[in-house]
């Protein structure tokens, strides 16, 4: 097969795998893993080896570094500190510790069977843990944000956690070559290997963001788009050469140059430039990760692979949870939180091939390891799908918990009527909260922030996607309910049970754009509102008034607009129209 041939053979399976696994709503890298399967050499075999496809997806890890330290900030980090230094450190520190612990426990209990099968040196537990550690952010991130569940009190739990485990990776990808050293050696090899990286990171740290910014400005004054696109690969794979060249990783060096340009007023414009290059070079790595995986060795032992699948997401949920609880969690959001970072992540693909790499994995159990992370992570979907619903099981108390809120929820809103109900109490809840007040009309607003809500009086924590909870704010009593909150599933789901529960309440429902007008609309919204039309409106009128067109003509120009748009407005000025012109 030649290089065009092959080259067009990963092209339309990664095409195919995307679109198959957007269409079932499963994030893009499960499809690109069953990609790489489906042609590998241990399935329909159609592609052959090849080490410029290797290096390709080499490079999309090199850039997977980049961007997580171009979106490295310390501001962030300070925000979030007690959830990524307390709950995301606690949470790897403890998986390195316990379980190659578990493991040596395992052999010594069940010594024929385990010795047989998963016989280790402590070096390779050790890397395998630090695989373990990892969850895959891609994936839990999409998830979160799908269902709303970003600010919410384990969304916050679980992001803090994913951010440590992004920054664990560095110096994880300078252990493991150094455990591979011969064991007289270990200690020494750890020692170099870490000193290597702090010397080389705090030169190009200390010196390096003056010249990184100084540099940059340099080829911005050239407005040139492709010479500033050409200077960022430069800058990218120069510094994973050097930081390989000094003994350790490329991802290192590509995470550095990250951080330096994150520092700098560009980062925003190489984010959007690097972008391409990063998502399509990390989907094929992730397809010869797929290749990896033998299916036939997985069927042979299956035993072990259902074993390596079921233990490490028990293990993982039960000590995230663990620790959540320790760090104050409510029995509900611990136990959330554990099941939402249950599963292998993408980092943990990279150790685990850093690892054979370095011969610490024994070949035979390799693909079994693979395999049991992939199933992992098909899984999480499901899992976070029926995660409340295992939460209630497991939990009395969390049912308890709950109908406590709710019974709270109904006292503060028994005594309101003919209210407006706002589902979401960022910026724009918070706008609309306010020109409510102003017109003296009772508001209530719902929100899984507590922070968001902890001072204003007419705010309810509670998840505004859930009917118990529309019930308690006495949905039934209100005037009105307007979702600001930007997501089209969670939105349509409300707007179904409405329907059936409440149908003679209007809802109003805010959105991007007018991708998803019609199914909105469909659904029952009274009217939707896209974000993209409203700042399109107003940058128009700006504009006329800037260049010199009246203020009235700007103003029924808008008004022309609107009523083009938006079919209560049309009906308002339909029945005023002789008034206002």
């Amino acid at each position: 097969m030649t290089s065009l041939e092959l080259t067009l053979l990963y092209l339309f399976a990664a095409v195919l795998g995307v679109v198959v696994f957007r269409s079932l709503k499963l994030p893009p890298m499960l499809g690109y893993l069953t990609v790489g399967v489906v042609i590998g050499p241990n399935a329909l075999a159609v592609a052959e080896k090849s080490e410029s496809i290797t290096l390709l997806g080499e490079f999309g890890v090199v850039f997977l570094m980049f961007v997580i330290g171009l979106e490295f900030s310390l501001s962030k980090l300070h925000a979030m500190r007690r959830h990524v230094f307390g709950l995301g450190l606690a949470q790897v520190l403890l998986t390195l510790l316990i379980a190659p612990a578990l493991s040596i426990g395992f052999t010594l209990l069940f010594p024929i069977w385990w010795r047989g099968t998963l016989d280790m040196t402590w070096q390779a537990t050790v890397a395998l843990s630090a695989a373990l550690a990892m969850s895959s952010t891609a994936i839990v991130a999409k998830l979160l944000a799908e269902r709303a569940e970003l600010q919410s009190e384990h969304g916050k739990r679980i992001m803090g956690v994913l951010l440590f485990q992004d920054i664990a990776v560095v110096p994880l990808l300078v252990l493991i070559p150094a455990l591979a050293a011969p064991t007289q050696n270990l200690v020494q090899s750890l020692a170099i290997a870490s000193l290597k990286g702090a010397a080389l990171v705090t030169v190009l740290l200390v010196g390096g963001q003056m010249v990184m910014r100084t540099w940059l400005k340099i080829v911005a004054r050239k407005k040139s788009e492709e010479l500033f696109v050409l200077n960022i690969l430069l800058i990218t794979l120069g510094l994973a050469w050097l930081t390989e060249w000094a003994g350790l990783s490329l991802a290192l060096g590509a995470f550095i140059a990250g951080m330096l340009i994150s520092e700098t007023e560009f980062k925003h414009q190489v984010e959007a430039e690097i972008r391409p290059f990063h998502d399509v070079l990390l989907g094929l790595f992730f397809i010869t990760i797929g290749k990896l995986l033998d299916w036939r060795l997985v069927l042979a032992q299956w035993p072990l692979v259902l074993t390596l699948s079921l233990l490490p997401v028990i293990f993982k949920s039960a000590l995230v949870a663990a620790l959540a609880l320790a760090f104050g969690s409510s029995k509900g959001v611990a136990m959330r939180t554990g099941l939402y970072l249950a599963q292998a992540g993408e980092f943990g693909f990279v150790l685990l091939t850093l690892a054979s790499q370095e011969k610490l994995v024994p070949p035979e159990l390799f693909n079994p390891i693979l395999a049991s992370m992939v199933i992992s992570m098909l899984a999480t979907p499901f899992i976070i799908m029926h995660s409340n619903w295992i939460v209630l099981k497991i939990s009395s108390n969390e049912w308890l918990a709950q109908s406590l809120s709710l019974t709270q929820t109904v006292a503060q809103s028994f005594k309101v009527k003919d209210h407006v109900i706002v589902c979401g109490y960022g910026r724009s809840g918070q706008n609309l909260c306010a020109m409510l007040a102003a017109e003296k009309i009772p508001t209530l607003a719902i929100d899984v922030d507590r922070d968001l809500i902890e001072h204003a009086g007419f705010a309810i924590y509670g998840d505004a996607t859930r009917p118990a909870t529309l019930q308690a704010v006495g949905v039934h009593r209100a005037l009105a309910l307007v979702v600001t909150f930007i997501d089209t599933p969670a939105a349509l789901r409300l707007l179904a049970w409405m329907r059936e529960h409440a149908p003679k309440v209007p809802v109003i429902v805010r959105t991007i754009d007018d991708r998803d007008l019609e199914a909105l609309q469909a659904a029952g919204a009274v009217e939707v509102v896209p974000d993209a039309l409203e700042s399109s409106l107003m940058l128009a009128s700006h504009a006329l008034a800037v260049v010199g067109v009246p203020m009235r003509r700007v103003i029924r120009i808008v008004q022309d607009q609107r009523n083009a748009r938006y079919s209560l407005l049309r009906d308002y000025y339909d029945e005023n129209k002789d008034g206002h012109h």
